[in-house]
């Protein structure tokens, strides 16, 4: 040991700069423990529980693959090249569309969304779409970047049990309840939209319908962005582990889109998980914001509940700013070194990486197993609690008013009514 002191102490003096010491020493610390951070990460690659890379495909492209090359795309966060540098093995890709689209067109936006995140994922080979869990693993065993379809934000249903599995058959398998606007059913932990303000309803009975649904299904519920009234009331309703897939800690940073302890210890009984968020603005309640503030977070949050409930939602291409350090999907070798550096174990890394999102994601499936003999939910919501102008009320129209006037007005409906009749008949005779 001395002597390599020695040699050692002359190089660090002669051309080892500030940086590389740091990248040295945080090596050294893994291999210390017998591993480094490359082995860890290739045997347990990372799970990364929330990506915006389909918003920004549509911003920035209109969804138009054909004008890009997914494997090094320098406008966004996240390219193939750079998720298998941050040995990310399974990204969940959000369809996300902005609350503005709340009864209007967020169904469609919604519909968009998922076909740009399932052309992506089967146009690449590097990528895979994947639907279950032992899809994920078999993914990991081919080597490929399997892809999870979720969904941001319970406005994108329009208040339907219908639309919600007809996401599920496209492949979805995780839905944030609300985003930043409550819903009909669910409370938003942001107050920046006056979509259903309400006091002392966080979560309805068609709110619970939703969760029932969900449970039926085997897709994920995802309480971020919910307020902590929506969580608590969704935790103990859901039969099966729910997760925040992009959340960090209120105790760290005093942000409404963090978790209290007193949630945590809630998420713990009903084994579920967290999966930090690294936007700057979560982590340190600021604009700027490192790795070491972003490893408190970890920390807290074992302290409270214990490692094996939390996961990483990094929030790449929906957050504007990152730590220093962690710009992008590439540098997540970086927390972990960190991580390492605060003494976490091989076994709860590995937890952190994949092993804690697969067990509840186990769980929720096994929940939809034994809830395979229920039928499908047919709870409708009230018309009065959507309060949506765009939807259309299906009672026949008013026959005096049809026949009434001869204004071109008032023969439309008429020609509406009668392509109506004719339709059926015709289909009948032919």
């Amino acid at each position: 040991m001395s002597s390599r002191k020695t040699e050692l102490g002359p190089l660090r003096s002669r051309w080892l700069s500030q940086p590389l010491r740091t990248l040295l020493a945080l090596s050294l610390c893994g291999l210390i423990r017998g591993y480094s951070v490359t082995e860890l990460m290739s045997k347990y690659p990372l799970i990364d529980g929330h990506n915006d890379l389909a918003l920004q495909l549509r911003i920035l492209y209109n969804n138009r693959l054909s004008q890009i090359d997914l494997a090094n795309v320098s406008e966004v966060a996240t390219d193939i090249s750079r998720l298998r540098a941050g040995h990310v093995q399974t990204q969940m890709f959000s369809a996300y569309v902005m609350c503005g689209a709340q009864q209007k067109d967020a169904v469609r936006l919604t519909l968009e969304q998922i076909d740009v995140i399932r052309r992506m994922c089967t146009e690449y080979q590097d990528f895979e779409l994947v639907t279950s869990l032992q899809e994920v693993r078999n993914s990991e065993m081919r080597h490929k970047i399997a892809c999870l379809i979720s969904v941001e934000g319970g406005h994108s249903i329009d208040s339907s049990l219908p639309t919600l599995r007809m996401f599920y058959q496209l492949g979805v398998r995780s839905m944030s309840l609300t985003h930043t606007c409550n819903t009909p059913w669910a409370e938003s932990s942001s107050k920046y939209h006056s979509f259903f303000q309400r006091q002392n309803d966080s979560l309805t009975q068609f709110g619970k319908a939703v969760v029932e649904e969900m449970n039926r299904l085997g897709m994920i519920v995802d309480l971020s962005h919910t307020s902590w009234d929506t969580a608590l009331a969704v935790l103990q309703h859901s039969k099966a582990p729910v997760i925040f897939s992009h959340s960090s800690s209120y105790s760290v940073c005093k942000h409404t889109r963090n978790v209290p302890d007193w949630l945590l210890l809630k998420l713990k009984t009903k084994r579920g998980l967290i999966m930090v968020n690294l936007y700057n603005q979560f982590i340190s309640c600021g604009n700027e914001a490192n790795i070491s503030q972003v490893a408190d977070h970890f920390d807290h949050i074992k302290r409270v509940i214990g490692a094996d409930s939390i996961g990483i939602g990094g929030d790449f291409d929906g957050a504007s700013s990152f730590p220093q350090g962690l710009q992008d999907v590439s540098k997540y070798p970086g927390l972990i070194q960190e991580l390492l550096k605060r003494n976490w174990t091989k076994e709860e890394l590995a937890g952190v990486l994949r092993g804690n999102f697969l067990r509840v994601f186990e769980e929720v499936e096994e929940v939809r197993d034994q809830l395979r003999l229920n039928r499908p939910s047919e709870v409708q919501i009230a018309l009065e609690e959507v309060q949506n102008p765009c939807r259309l009320d299906l009672r026949p129209p008013d026959r005096k008013a049809l026949f009434s006037g001869h204004s071109s007005s008032s023969r439309a409906p008429f020609r509406s009514l009668l392509f109506l009749t004719l339709v059926p008949l015709i289909s009948i005779l032919f």
